[in-house]
């Protein structure tokens, strides 16, 4: 049977290359785009488009299209999702039969000083991948949301059916957003759309500015981390295969989505203490932590903590990597990648 064509955006970020490596090892024909922005190191995205089989030197050229030497079923075009003409294009040419949508601006902390690259990547960008999906009958639309929509969510776990009309950063609310796009265009043009809210993902390629990547070169380096909220701070930390796990089981299941719309939490159904989470990585690293506490910052939260019942329901989802195992592997892969 001919697997199917799909559009994968963000394929050079953490989640969108390691979702990528999955779907090529399943045989899909995919075709992956990203703008590279230098919101984090760009050498780490170039670094997993070469993982890929896609020539760092290619993949800067702003709309060339780039076939992998690595996997003959992975193009990759060096395009940004809030360019209405180019995005349209593209669907019209490639006749997509599914969306995984992991492209956005990310960030809590930078949407207070950036605010324009989250209306530009997360709403306008998004708007753009709707009307593709509109306009060239793409069947299924699976996007990346987020546990930020939560908020100060004072109920534990974080359930789909909580209230979520009280975001607290503007990142959380152009997730949200996304999720009341998403809900409009598949009722109004019979598409179906799955919603995943993200928790704290954490693996090896991940993004240099999340706490426990912060920590790890901190600590290697004999410099002092900072630690918000003097240390009273939980995380529902899911490890990257996890994820993919689910990001790949809603693709490949046909999960019933008779009203055209659905949400799911996908962590890792605990929460971890960030003192425990800092006690691994000296363990793994071999090196003491100097820690420097400081209030929580605007826009962030206390607590993250996933039901993820639904996505069991669904598709038989289940976390198996342990909060030890996954930071082993982290932190293996970063003394690596880092020359330490």
């Amino acid at each position: 049977m001919k697997k199917k064509k799909i559009l994968l955006t963000g394929v050079a970020g953490f989640i969108g290359f390691h979702c990528c490596s999955k779907l090529l090892n399943l045989g899909y024909l995919v075709y992956g785009i990203d703008n590279i922005n230098d919101y984090y190191d760009i050498n780490l995205k170039y670094a997993r488009l070469e993982e890929l089989g896609l020539k760092k030197h290619e993949a800067k050229v702003h709309l060339n299209e780039v076939k992998s030497i690595k996997f003959n079923n992975l193009k990759f075009k060096r395009i940004d999702l809030s360019d209405n003409d180019e995005i349209d294009i593209l669907f019209q040419n490639q006749k997509f039969d599914m969306v995984c949508n992991l492209a956005a601006q990310a960030g809590v902390r930078y949407s207070i000083d950036n605010p324009n690259a989250y209306i530009n990547s997360n709403i306008n960008g998004f708007l753009n991948i709707l009307e593709g999906c509109r306009k060239y009958n793409v069947k299924h639309l699976v996007y990346a949301s987020s546990s930020s929509v939560y908020g100060k969510n004072k109920k534990i776990p974080f359930e789909i059916t909580d209230n979520v009309d009280n975001p607290i950063s503007l990142y959380a609310a152009t997730k949200k957003s996304n999720e009341l796009m998403a809900h409009t265009y598949g009722h109004l043009f019979g598409f179906k759309t799955t919603g995943l809210r993200f928790f704290t993902v954490y693996g090896p390629w991940g993004r240099p500015d999340m706490a426990y990547y912060l920590f790890a070169n901190a600590i290697t380096k004999n410099k002092p981390i900072k630690v918000f909220n003097n240390g009273n701070m939980r995380r529902d930390f899911i490890y990257i295969d996890d994820i993919i796990l689910g990001i790949v089981g809603i693709l490949e299941k046909n999960v019933d989505n008779r009203h055209h719309y659905k949400i799911y939490n996908i962590g890792n159904n605990k929460t971890e203490n960030i003192e425990d989470l800092i006690k691994l990585i000296e363990k793994n690293i071999g090196k003491k932590a100097v820690k420097k506490m400081y209030p929580i910052q605007p826009g962030d939260v206390p607590t993250t903590f996933a039901n993820v019942d639904a996505l069991k329901n669904d598709i038989g989802y289940t976390p198996n990597t342990s909060i030890e195992d996954g930071l082993k592997k982290f932190i293996d892969w970063f003394m690596k990648y880092h020359n330490f």
